[in-house]
């Protein structure tokens, strides 16, 4: 329970995702799609309540622990993961159901929640680095969570009916998404890549584009803007891809579910714009198949690991190697 630390929301996301992408894929695939959708989306909001209730047993057993996440250069980050998911389970709600007022409740406290942990995050970077401020171990992919969740917005406000407030917060994210592309880019170049452990998150850089693609298309953009937006997705998916051969490698651990939510954008995108005949109708299917796959292999591989206890298990420690005189 001590390691239960908000990063696990990823699962949520993850599952959230595959169930929009699947919705997604029904003018293409029929019914047979939305069926799978509902039981994604239950299951999601089944490891929502799971996670919710964990986390509360744990501010009240281990308040240290928090306390701790909220001081770390990374964790702080993954704190972002719980209204996100809020956000997308009402997204899920509104996708399947119609407007609603769950989905509504759900979605406005992800939104504000959102906003108010992008600013968190940012206010610290104004403060000395002794005291929590902006530092290049804080320097992660993990740093996308918080500033371009905000582009989520769109994806359930704009059926919801809150078309403005939904565009003003895509333009939170859309600000600082380069910002925190150039923070990493800066990082790699004067002090290395992050540890190895967190290789998967890498898969993270997909999710800008992609997300940012299917909220401009629900806010109208003409379709050019949505192709624009996949082709950088598709690219950037591609070049994180390379990394597969020492992904292998790694042992499993929660860093491996920063692929599943990408992933699942990406896929969204791509059945978004398929059109029955075309090459995407069939580049979506392929991508869907990955998608469930990729995600199907994460549950498994994290129920083995909660059963042989090597989850929820205290973070390893990097070894400090002394430099030579």
């Amino acid at each position: 329970m001590k390691f239960l630390h908000p990063g696990w929301f990823t699962l949520v996301m993850g599952v959230a995702g595959l169930s929009l992408a699947w919705h997604r894929a029904g003018s293409l695939m029929g019914e047979m799609a939305g069926g799978i959708a509902l039981v994604l989306g239950a299951l999601a909001a089944l490891i929502f309540v799971a996670l919710a209730v964990g986390t509360l047993l744990r501010l009240q057993r281990h308040p240290e622990a928090w306390q701790e996440d909220l001081r770390h250069p990374v964790r702080h980050a993954f704190v972002a993961t719980m209204p996100i998911s809020l956000m997308l389970l009402g997204t899920v709600s509104v996708a399947l159901f119609g407007p609603n007022v769950v989905a509504a409740g759900l979605w406005w406290v992800g939104s504000v929640g959102q906003l108010g942990v992008t600013y968190w995050v940012l206010a610290r970077w104004w403060q000395p680095k002794a005291q929590g401020g902006l530092q290049w171990a804080a320097v992660t992919p993990a740093l996308f969570i918080p500033i371009v969740g905000n582009v989520l917005a769109p994806l359930g406000g704009v059926p919801l009916g809150h078309e403005l407030w939904a565009m003003a917060q895509l333009g939170v994210g859309v600000l600082f998404w380069p910002v925190v592309w150039t923070l990493l880019m800066a990082r790699i170049l004067v002090q290395g890549a992050w540890p190895e452990r967190l290789l998967p998150m890498n898969f993270i850089f997909i999710a800008p584009p992609a997300v940012v693609g299917l909220a401009v298309l629900q806010l109208g953009a003409p379709a050019q803007g949505g192709w624009l937006l996949w082709g950088m997705a598709m690219f950037v998916a591609a070049w994180v891809a390379s990394l597969a051969p020492r992904l292998r490698t790694l042992p499993f651990a929660l860093p491996h579910w920063g692929v599943s939510f990408p992933l699942t954008a990406l896929t969204a995108l791509t059945l978004k714009l398929a059109t029955p005949g075309s090459a995407m109708a069939v580049l979506g299917p392929v991508l869907l198949a990955l998608s469930t796959l990729v995600i199907l292999s994460l549950l498994m591989a994290t129920w083995r690991g909660l059963r042989a206890g090597t989850m929820l298990a205290p973070e390893p420690v990097a070894a400090i190697v002394p430099a030579a005189a």
